[in-house]
């Protein structure tokens, strides 16, 4: 009889213990579950992140300035991109020594003032070495001739701010009132297919600058 007893006794107390067991089982598993699906929540909270963090580098390095003249450009000062930023267009040419013989063409025709106070413009603006390619007796004629002059210079801009995106297959009337043609994709392009932007997406306080490697001409 007593071994009975301690028999029912021992059954009654597994069976208490049993749920106890199967309930704690039960949480450790959920936990488990819980960790597991914040540890993914994580992973792909970071994998977003990471995306989202691509995506902001990938369109901000769209919008600096590209080409392999770009390198020659100071790293600081006013003549940097960053010091360019803060001047208009003129002036911010003026402090870039490879724009020289532009600026001095720009002040020649009297339109440093006009160009420094227009606003949201594209200007391309041709190197020294651009100039050189025209014959000598050619450049002097023209840069004393203030209405011819003034003609081809003005014909070197546009009124409106002119991104990368707009230049892959572009038609513009310019300040001179003919138009120039543009073509290209990603850091090449060309105007009028026939002066490659050998430094282009160059920003000043009210122009956009595309330095090109030849003098435009207008057709009359």
């Amino acid at each position: 009889m007593n071994t009975r007893i301690r028999r029912t006794a021992g059954l009654l107390a597994a069976a208490a213990v049993l749920p106890l067991a199967l309930t704690a089982c039960s949480n450790d598993t959920g936990d488990s579950d819980k960790s597991d699906s914040a540890d993914k929540s994580s992973a792909t909270a970071t994998e977003h992140s990471d995306g989202m963090g691509d995506s902001t580098a990938s369109t901000s390095s769209m919008d600096q300035p590209f080409g392999p003249a770009c390198s020659s450009v100071p790293k600081d000062g006013a003549g940097s991109f960053d010091g360019m930023a803060k001047d208009p267009v003129a002036t911010a040419a003026s402090h870039n020594p490879a724009l020289s013989t532009l600026v001095t063409a720009v002040k020649k025709a009297g339109l440093l003032d006009t160009l420094n106070n227009a606003q949201d413009i594209t200007v391309f603006a041709p190197t020294n070495d651009a100039f050189k390619k025209i014959p000598e007796d050619t450049l002097d004629k023209v840069l004393n001739d203030k209405a011819m002059l003034t003609k081809v210079l003005t014909y070197h801009v546009v009124g409106r701010k002119l991104t990368p995106e707009n230049l892959q297959n572009g038609s513009f009337t310019t300040l001179e009132k003919s138009k120039v043609t543009t073509s290209g994709s990603d850091e090449t392009y060309t105007v009028n297919d026939s002066a490659a932007v050998v430094c282009g997406n160059v920003k000043t306080a009210n122009a956009h600058v595309y330095i090109i490697d030849t003098v435009l001409m207008p057709k009359s």
